[in-house]
């Protein structure tokens, strides 16, 4: 692998099945180093495999901005609230590039606070009335920053509600916090009520069911970033833990067509599979199941859509960029959907992964990966990498970088890398 190569590879991302179900719709992102940017194109190609076919228009997308009755559309905005600005304070002087905090949070990652927040709009799709504010004059955002996106909102079926993530403290109380909540706001009242008070920890993905339930991730605790992250729904009043009594942490998830289940992924012995919980009837002898349906060394990184029996989802390994493959949901087996990258690849020589166990300070047993370098000959002696990431976050599982992949493979020798468990850092050990 070269960073030359690296930078030819597609970055493929599934949007969404088509609204018969036969049609799978995705995009490619392909960097331009001379260009120094990327550029994105959209496909279509049948659930049962083929030709690929480029996208003019976005046709068959399904736009989750779009209200289920197609009168509304949600928006967003940089809404400057707050001064920060030398010239926000002192008018006069509009060349000033001084910036004025009295209190954190002055920063996210790589990126000033400099007054703004985002805020969700809505809008009249067939209307030139001003767009609605959803949080008018608050200082808080939604998307979250910095990482947040479409899935800090939703469309209730109805079209009546948007429920939308934010975490409404500022200064020192936002910097230590992690308690973001879930609000729901009216449509035709304009009224924002809380949906999660008292839920102290990240509340977030809310997603309702074709049925009209609630879901969405919670953690318990507040300031804990790297809590367990279960699976929560809206009973009446009540919320009720799916996966609570299932020792595991969930990283995403999305309902099933029917509303009876919701499939997830979440890591597990190094690798990310998908699993699925029912929704079931709250009565004495009928509790939450937790199922496993995938088995492998790869990554499940993320769940596309339904079509009947079949999932499609997208899927990576060390070795493999992401492409989108179709699971039969009775039988696990998983077919290939998308070739993206097979023509890149087919110039490599790719490295065997094994995978071992190795005995802890503490009497456990951790996994661990080692990456022999491509043409391996066991009678020569190689340098070695020992890898140690993960934790407590996330685990070191089989998903593939665009930056660390490289690194690693550029190697040239055995790379031993260390996955951590569930919310425990990685752990180091020696050769």
């Amino acid at each position: 692998m070269t960073p030359d190569l690296l930078w030819q590879l597609g970055r493929v991302n599934g949007l969404n099945v088509g609204p018969n179900g036969r049609q799978v719709v995705y995009s490619v992102t392909t960097p331009s180093i001379s260009e120094n940017k990327s550029t994105s194109q959209r496909y279509r190609i049948a659930i049962t495999g083929g030709t690929p076919v480029e996208l003019a228009d976005a046709s068959l997308l399904f736009d989750k901005n779009i209200s289920p009755n197609g009168k509304f559309k949600i928006t967003t905005k940089e809404v400057k609230i707050n001064k920060v600005q030398g010239k926000d304070f002192y008018p006069e002087f509009d060349k000033s590039n001084v910036q004025i905090y009295e209190s954190l949070n002055y920063r996210h990652w790589d990126t000033w606070e400099d007054g703004s927040f985002s805020h969700l709009f809505v809008n009249q799709v067939h209307s030139n009335t001003p767009p609605t504010d959803l949080m008018p004059n608050e200082p808080y955002d939604c998307p979250q920053n910095p990482f947040g996106g479409e899935e800090d909102y939703t469309w209730s079926p109805d079209s009546q509600y948007i429920v939308y993530v934010s975490k409404k403290k500022s200064g020192n109380e936002y910097a230590k916090s992690t308690n973001t909540d879930l609000y729901q706001y009216d449509v035709s009242t304009g009224k924002t009520i809380i949906l999660t008070g008292g839920m102290m920890g990240y509340d977030t993905e809310p997603a309702f069911s074709s049925t009209g339930v609630l879901a969405w991730l919670s953690m318990k605790r507040d300031g804990y970033e790297s809590d367990k992250n279960d699976i929560v729904v809206r009973v009446g009043e009540a919320t009720v833990n799916l996966t609570g009594k299932w020792d595991g942490t969930v990283n995403h998830f999305r309902w099933s067509a029917d509303g009876k289940k919701i499939f997830f992924v979440a890591p597990v012995n190094g690798t990310i599979q998908l699993f699925e919980v029912t929704y079931p009837t709250f009565t004495k002898n009928n509790i939450p199941v937790v199922k496993q349906i995938t088995q492998g060394d790869f990554d499940i990184s993320g769940i596309v859509g339904q079509s009947g029996t079949t999932l499609v989802v997208s899927r990576t390994d060390m070795n493999h960029a992401t492409e989108l493959y179709t699971l039969n949901l009775t039988s696990g087996l998983m077919n290939q959907l998308t070739h993206v990258n097979d023509n890149a690849y087919a110039k490599v020589a790719m490295s065997k992964v094994e995978k071992r166990m190795v005995p802890t300070t503490d009497g456990k047993q951790m996994l661990v990966w080692v990456i022999y370098p491509p043409d391996f000959d066991p009678s020569k002696k190689y340098p070695t990498l020992l890898y140690c990431q993960g934790g407590p976050q996330s685990a070191l599982t089989q998903f593939y970088s665009y930056r660390w992949n490289f690194q690693l493979m550029a190697a040239n020798g055995y790379i031993i890398v260390a996955p951590n468990r569930r919310g425990m850092p990685g752990y180091g050990v020696a050769w």
